[in-house]
C-alpha cells in the first residue's frame, strides 16, 4: 500500500475519499494524527499529515519514529513524502519541484533509530549509501513527467533543526558541502524509513530562496511563501494522483 506524508501546506489531500481514519498507538508514543485511509482517483492510499491536521507540530518536535512505525504497522510498503523546501542551487528556483537523491544531516537532538537497548539483539548498522529508494523515486518521476512538471531528477535536501529559518552564512556552508535545498523534515525521516524496509522517497517543492539568495538576499518573504505554498500543493496533488495509478500497475 502506498502512504503519502503531508508536509506543510499539505495538511489534508484534496480529492481523497476518505473511508476511515484509525488512531495507531506506537511503541515510540503517538504519531503526529490519525492515519487517514482512502481512495485518491480510486486507489487505495493512507495520508499521514507530518505537523498534525492544523499544522500544529513543528519540525523538531515530530515523532518521526512513530509516524513511519505507525504506517508500517499498517502494512504499507511504499512512501512519499512532501517536503517544502528553499532553493539553493541557482536551478531550484521557487516554483520548481525536485526529487533528491542525496542528503546531509544538520539535525540534532532528534530520535534517529529504532536500535535501542532491549529491541535487538546486537548493534545494527544501517547502510545509508542512497538514502532514497530508486524504485520510488523513478515512480515520483514518472509522475512528475506526466504532470507535465518541469523539475530536478536529482539534488541534495540539507535538513536543519529548525523552526528558525536559515542565516545567509549558514546558506553558504550548505552550498559549499553540496546542498542543493534546505528543509527541516528529512531527517531522520528517511533513515527511519530505511530502517523498516519502506521503499522511501520525496518529492520536494521549492517554495522560496534560501537566505541570501533571489529575492531572499535581505530577508525571506513569509507572506509570499504562503501563496506560492498553496499554488504549488495544487500541482504536487495531481502528481500524487498519478502516484497512486502508477503504485498500482
Amino acid at each position: 500500500m502506498l502512504a503519502i506524508i503531508g508536509g506543510s501546506g499539505l495538511t489534508q489531500l484534496p480529492g481523497l475519499h476518505i473511508s476511515r481514519r484509525e488512531v495507531v498507538r506506537t511503541p515510540y508514543g503517538m504519531p503526529s494524527g490519525a492515519l487517514t485511509f482512502g481512495e485518491l482517483e480510486g486507489h487505495p492510499i493512507v495520508f499521514l499529515a507530518r505537523h498534525g491536521h492544523g499544522h500544529t507540530i513543528p519540525p523538531h518536535l515530530v515523532n518521526y519514529r512513530a509516524n513511519l512505525w505507525a504506517l508500517h504497522a499498517q502494512k504499507v510498503t511504499h512512501v512519499v513524502s512532501i517536503a517544502t523546501v528553499g532553493g539553493i542551487h541557482p536551478d531550484f528556483h521557487p516554483g520548481r519541484l525536485a526529487v533528491p537523491d542525496q542528503i546531509i544531516d544538520y539535525s540534532h537532538g532528534r530520535e534517529t533509530t529504532y536500535a535501542e537497548y532491549g529491541n535487538s539483539d546486537q548493534v545494527t548498522h544501517q547502510d545509508f549509501t542512497w538514502p532514497y529508494c530508486d524504485e520510488m523515486r523513478q515512480r515520483c518521476m514518472t509522475a512528475l513527467k506526466e504532470a507535465g512538471e518541469d523539475f530536478l531528477a536529482g539534488g541534495v535536501y540539507g535538513c536543519v533543526q529548525g523552526p528558525r529559518l536559515e542565516t545567509r552564512a549558514e546558506i553558504e556552508r550548505m552550498a559549499r558541502d553540496g546542498c542543493d535545498m534546505v528543509g527541516m523534515t528529512g531527517m531522520p525521516e528517511a533513515c527511519l524509513a530505511k530502517e523498516l524496509g519502506l521503499c522511501y522517497a520525496a518529492i520536494a517543492a521549492s517554495v522560496n530562496w534560501a537566505a541570501g539568495r533571489g529575492d531572499s538576499t535581505q530577508a525571506i518573504d513569509a507572506a509570499a511563501i504562503e501563496g506560492r505554498m498553496a499554488e504549488m500543493m495544487q500541482r504536487v496533488r495531481d502528481v500524487l494522483v498519478r502516484m497512486a495509478r502508477l503504485n498500482y500497475i
